[in-house]
């Protein structure tokens, strides 16, 4: 058979539904499914977030730790006439943007490695979800041998320890940018900080602290495990770091926090968050990452872009758009 005969055509299936009912009139047996009988109660919450992709050699597994709600009050350089205009564009009710905070699983063949471990129990109710995104992904936290970590904010390390600080991922090697890593451990930095964000520093310390003796810090851009090397993209955090992962002459960037909120800093990759450490420094990397994203068609993954937070970016006017990765039917 060729492709044309499995085509349905808009006017093939309204032939099709108008000959069932004709068949039914003419005292046949209808076509038309009668309503199901019994009900089937409401599930009451969503299936847990895992979508699997393929770069190269490498299997890259999108995992869903939850989401945030955030109003534009944590918006630096936010102006409500230009707010409005890309809620509209995006056609988003009300001011609240509904944030994902993904991780990504990568297995190379060789190791099986996640990127970023979600938030635990640190962020409230609608985080932490990453056990159960695992579990429908096939994989037990024992299986991951590695954790490569963007920076050391909570929904980013936290989830590395359960709610009574021990190791979720019995046999992985932890590893940390040591530049992020000086800072979380920096008391003067802790101390100067607003007394909401002091619990940041306390608790990276602890999860890092729960993986001594299978820790591991890098400095620089050389490869750190076989096909993956970091990309410096300091601004959110001292140390915020990428990963590029090559196999098979494709190569995909997961970028962590080089943005957070898709409906604004596409367009405004000028506007920054209150998260950011050094919000200046955080632009500039986001429009030097943007650029080359565009430049190369680099394929990409985001924490905070729209779940699975995989796809592309192309230039549009003096900002960007995303370009969503097409659905992984097969591969």
């Amino acid at each position: 058979m060729t492709k044309s005969d499995f085509s349905v055509s808009r006017r093939s299936l309204l032939g099709a539904v108008a000959g069932a009912g004709a068949v039914a009139a003419a005292g046949g047996v209808s076509l038309i499914a009668a309503p199901a009988q019994a009900a089937a109660p409401l599930a009451g919450a969503p299936f847990a977030g895992a979508l699997r992709y393929k770069v190269g050699d490498f299997e890259i597994t999108a995992l869903l730790d939850g989401y945030l709600d955030l109003t534009p009050e944590v918006v630096i350089g936010y102006d409500e006439a230009e707010g409005q205009r890309l809620r509209d564009k995006s056609m988003i009710e009300g001011n609240a943007l509904r944030i994902p905070v993904n991780a990504f699983l990568v297995n190379t063949g060789e190791r099986l490695i996640l990127v970023d471990a979600g938030t635990s129990n640190a962020m409230g109710p609608t985080m932490g979800k990453l056990p159960g995104a695992l579990e429908a992904a096939g994989v037990s936290p024992d299986q991951v041998d590695a954790i490569l970590i963007t920076h050391m904010h909570p929904d980013h390390l936290f989830g590395v320890v359960d709610g009574e600080g021990k190791r979720v991922f019995a046999n992985a090697e932890l590893i940390l940018p040591e530049v992020d890593n000086a800072f979380w451990y920096d008391d003067a930095a802790m101390n100067a900080a607003p007394d909401q964000f002091k619990p940041f520093y306390l608790g990276a310390r602890r999860a890092a602290e729960a993986y001594q003796g299978n820790q591991t810090l890098f400095s620089g851009e050389e490869e750190i495990v076989p096909g993956v090397r970091p990309l410096a993209l300091p601004g959110h955090t001292p140390g915020h770091t990428g990963y590029l992962f090559d196999s098979n002459g494709e190569t995909l960037a997961i970028a962590g926090d080089i943005l957070h909120m898709a409906a604004y800093q596409f367009d405004r990759p000028d506007w920054g968050i209150g998260f950011d450490i050094d919000t200046a420094q955080a632009a500039t990397t986001r429009k030097s990452f943007l650029d080359r994203a565009a430049s190369d068609k680099l394929f990409f993954a985001g924490a905070h872009i729209p779940f699975p937070g995989l796809g592309r970016v192309a230039r549009d006017g003096e900002g960007y758009r995303f370009v969503p990765a097409a659905f992984p039917y097969a591969y």
